[in-house]
């Protein structure tokens, strides 16, 4: 018999079995009853009280064919509460000074991107959070969550989807660790709001037709094909399973090389995007960053990129990519380095821009093809 309420949404969700068996006895254990019944064609209000010579039906409310009938007045919350209590509506995003891209996908899990320095972690702690779980690639600041009495574990998985084991270790986690619970990836748009919905459907906290929605509401691009095969295909696992299965919530792990090398890449370009739009100059956020700096990093992280094993056993139109953003990173220190030295001007050379323009279609185009599929 299944038994639940309608969402606005036309979800329905399923009430705590337990809370009906106990209702049988109402409230305090006493004579009432308390009894909710889903059904098709055929209304059942099942057994009634006796109260002398007077038959008591309680309250009886109708939604339409196949709608749900309540008996018993004030048992009508008591489900509903429950039923909050395993599935809730409360997506939706949140606003934060601190951390990027908040999307609140249950009420024990939110998710979002890197927290960056003790003013993002002091804001995870005054929003009550107990666990962080990134899902990027790079080694988490533990250090800086501890000092704020938070707990970090570390599952990554690539923009490519999200394994089904993984699925798996993320539903566990989101059930079993102390929460509310933070997920997180760099941007906090592709892959933690992905690692969230596959875990909220897959622990039963969130039904599997909002897990589309979810990343539609965290901004996640329709490339990233891997990541909406997964959050499309996932179901809710037997909570049995998840009991049996055994995982060690590691703080940080081991990435691939490879991997491990691409973050980088991703970390200094995103610092030199902030100094490009700051005109190529120090932000107040960032007064440490020189852009001549950042721009040699890039280069010596390409560079080195191109001399790893990993890197020969890809495509040739792979290693292709990689050389020409090298060159193109190349290009872009030494025009800073001589527009930095000569006469001062506001706008820089055009081969700064012209070399920026050729790294970021270069990555993009790299990750269409070997990153998102």
């Amino acid at each position: 018999m299944a038994i639940g309420k309608r969402l606005k949404s036309g979800v329905r969700r399923p009430v705590d079995s337990e809370l009906i068996d106990r209702s049988r006895f109402g409230r305090n254990g006493g004579a009432s009853l308390g009894l909710v019944v889903w059904f098709g064609p055929v209304v059942w209000l099942g057994p009634v009280v006796w109260l002398g010579p007077v038959v008591w039906l309680g309250l009886v409310t109708w939604f339409g064919l196949g709608g749900l009938v309540l008996v018993q007045p004030g048992l009508a919350q008591d489900v509903l509460e429950s039923a909050d209590s395993s599935q809730d509506s409360t997506l939706q995003r949140l606003e934060s000074e601190h951390l990027p891209n908040l999307v609140q996908v249950h009420r024990k899990v939110i998710s979002g991107g890197l927290p960056e320095g003790d003013a993002a972690f002091r804001e995870l702690a005054a929003r009550g959070i107990k666990t962080i779980i990134s899902v990027d690639g790079a080694k988490p600041d533990v250090d800086a969550a501890k000092r704020f009495g938070l707990r970090y574990v570390h599952l990554p998985h690539g923009y490519d989807g999200v394994p089904e084991a993984r699925v798996k270790e993320l539903a566990k986690a989101v059930r079993e660790l102390p929460g509310p619970i933070y997920v997180h990836c760099h941007h906090g748009k592709h892959r933690s709001p992905a690692a969230a919905a596959a875990a909220c459907v897959a622990a039963g906290f969130t039904s599997p037709e909002l897990a589309v929605p979810i990343l539609e509401l965290a901004g996640t691009s329709k490339n990233y094909r891997g990541l909406y095969r997964s959050v499309e295909s996932v179901q809710p696992i037997d909570p049995s399973e998840l009991d049996r299965l055994k995982v060690e919530f590691k703080p940080t792990v081991q990435i691939p090389p490879l991997a491990e090398a691409m973050v980088s890449i991703g970390h200094v370009h995103d610092r030199l995007r902030r100094i490009e739009e700051a005109n190529w100059a120090a932000t107040e956020q960032h007064p440490d960053l020189d852009p001549i700096h950042e721009a040699l990093m890039l280069r010596e992280h390409f560079t080195e990129l191109l001399r790893t094993p990993e890197v020969w056993r890809e495509p040739e139109d792979f290693r292709r990519m990689l050389r020409a953003s090298e060159s193109a990173a190349k290009s872009l220190q030494e025009s800073l380095t001589r527009w930095k030295a000569g006469t001062p001007r506001n706008t820089p050379p055009p081969s700064v821009a012209a070399a920026c323009d050729l790294i970021r279609d270069n990555c993009k185009a790299c990750h269409v093809r070997y990153r998102d599929k």
